[in-house]
């Protein structure tokens, strides 16, 4: 089975000094055991490079280009990249219209429309209650990884 991780969980494993960053590291470890491939799609690393290059006071990690390009090389071969496909966005065109998305929601959208083409069951995140209107994918919170299933 696939699991996606969502873009906290990686920020949250690029800062050893972060609350939970033990948590995110244990839960990707948890969905591996149980038999899951984590991967993410492109928007997560466009997500991940916003947040680790915006400046600390607006809420980012405030690393320089090359400190996230370094932290991206780390994490890339831990998780599989799937490609963007046009087809993302008819899926993306029904998920906002079926579930009502509007505003900044959109882009919780643009992943869940990504699960369902790439046929991703799962998703990792620290933000299970933006995911909580998609009865088509299963939201896995990192402290209930243990907790998972195991793959078929």
């Amino acid at each position: 089975m696939l699991i996606l991780v969502d873009t906290n969980v990686l920020l949250r494993l690029v800062e050893p000094a972060h609350s939970q960053h033990v948590v995110a590291a244990e839960a990707i470890g948890a969905a591996r055991d149980s038999g899951y491939r984590t991967l993410i799609v492109p928007q997560v690393v466009y997500e991940f490079w916003a947040v680790a290059t915006r400046p600390v006071e607006a809420n980012g990690l405030g690393l320089t280009t090359i400190e996230t390009q370094l932290k991206l090389e780390g994490l890339l071969p831990t998780v599989r990249v799937l490609r963007d496909e046009r087809a993302i966005y008819e899926r993306w065109q029904q998920v906002v219209a079926d579930h009502d998305v509007k505003g900044k929601q959109v882009h919780d959208a643009r992943l869940v429309a990504a699960m369902l083409r790439h046929d991703i069951s799962h998703l990792l995140t620290f933000n299970a209650p933006d995911f909580a209107r998609y009865s088509e994918i299963t939201v896995v919170e990192p402290h209930r990884a243990s907790d998972l299933e195991p793959a078929h």
